[in-house]
């Protein structure tokens, strides 16, 4: 259930901070992405250099890198993250965290999260059963934290009683069930669906080609959503630097457009239907040198001739029990053209995004669209993130199976 996750792991000033190194082996050993943040006191307890090397990240702290000025973003960590986890969290940064003390990244970014964040406690047993402590644990609770409860045994002072952070293996069962539980029905399970994303890449010579700015960003995230709703996803892939997380996700990568056209009308037949998210090539030239062209200092002319249109084709092709969703990213009379192409290529909806709509469009982790269907309903919808807008286009495609 953590495969994929993007976990903020926040270490404050306890002696049970070297049960973080364990706890952080234990999340990336489950697959999740990890970012550390320190108090300035939980480097006295464990060093950066251990959990930088766990992680695979330079751990974060400081507002600013005192080297070169960088500035790490509490609002961009807040946004990134799928849970956050404070473990060890003393008496200290919990009072912060209540009163809204803002002095260290850490209580910052847990001020700017917009995810479910966790609380591990740690400390001594008188410390753990003061007012003040179970106050701000209780307010905790209130603002919407999940606080899991430490044990009982043996603590640092030697006393014994309630304070030991609970343990790794535990905090991570704990976090695979929050997971589990909050799993959205497969309200598409027994749906096989076809799904373009990314770019395609139209070979000059064997070193260059013409392509686009396409990050494939938006068609994985949709992949990710179906995936989780119970769908077996055909994701045809152009050339990217993703990859898809999911069990249910099958990638069958290409480069080219010709590649990307026959690997769909390949699968298409055996789908429900199919998303066009792809931006594919709309020319490819016409011969291919097998050598490096060399420069002779003269221009030369690059001839190009048009690709064949996946979604045209796919559009002859599907009967009246399958759907087809199409894209448009557009430049200029973006409502104008995507109408076109709704009607010309036999879509059931597609969804416009316009270059002209500040983070939007390629390699953003953001976009704005308008879903248009068949019948001309246009649905207008905000600048989202790119996992949000997926979730508005599979609710669209859910509609149009009902």
């Amino acid at each position: 259930m953590l495969k994929g996750k993007k976990i903020i792991l926040g270490i404050t000033g306890s002696i049970a901070a070297y049960k973080a190194a364990y706890l952080l082996r234990s999340l990336v050993k489950e697959g999740a992405e990890v970012q550390v943040i320190m108090t300035p006191a939980a480097k006295n307890f464990i060093t950066p250099v251990t959990m930088a090397a766990l992680s695979g990240k330079p751990v974060l702290g400081n507002f600013f890198e005192s080297s070169d000025g960088s500035w790490h973003s509490h609002v961009d960590l807040g946004l990134w993250a799928d849970l956050m986890l404070v473990a060890p969290a003393s008496a200290n940064t919990m009072g912060k965290m209540v009163n809204g003390i803002a002095d260290n990244l850490l209580v910052t970014t847990y001020l700017s999260a917009k995810c479910p964040v966790f609380v591990a406690p740690a400390m001594d047993l008188d410390m753990y059963k003061h007012p003040s402590t179970q106050q701000n644990i209780n307010k905790l609770k209130e603002f919407g934290a999940h606080i899991i409860d430490p044990g009982s045994g043996e603590l640092a002072s030697g006393l014994v009683g309630k304070g030991r952070m609970e343990e790794p293996d535990r905090i991570v069962e704990m976090l695979q069930s929050f997971w589990a539980s909050q799993r959205q029905p497969e309200s598409l399970a027994g749906r096989k669906i076809l799904l373009t994303a990314g770019p395609t890449y139209e070979k000059i010579d064997p070193v260059r080609f013409i392509g686009n700015y396409s990050s494939g960003k938006m068609g994985y995230a949709m992949a990710e959503e179906l995936a989780q709703r119970g769908a077996k996803v055909v994701l045809v892939s152009g050339p990217v630097k993703l990859k898809a997380q999911h069990p249910n996700i099958e990638v069958v990568p290409t480069e080219s457009a010709a590649q990307m056209y026959q690997a769909c009308l390949e699968h298409f037949p055996s789908c429900t239907g199919a998303i066009m998210a792809a931006a594919v090539a709309d020319f490819t030239p016409s011969l291919t040198d097998t050598q490096k062209i060399k420069r002779k200092g003269v221009s030369i002319a690059l001839e190009l001739q048009p690709t064949k249109d996946i979604a045209s084709a796919l559009g002859e092709m599907k009967n009246s029990a399958q759907f087809l969703v199409g894209f448009a990213l557009e430049t200029h009379d973006a409502l104008e053209n995507a109408q076109m192409k709704l009607r010309k290529k036999n879509l059931d909806f597609i969804v416009l995004n316009s270059l002209e709509d500040e983070g939007a469009g390629f390699m953003t982790d953001t976009n704005k669209i308008t879903i248009i269907d068949r019948y001309n309903n246009k649905t207008l919808y905000p600048l989202k993130e790119k996992s949000e807008v997926a979730k508005d286009i599979i609710n669209k495609i859910e509609e149009l199976l009902s």
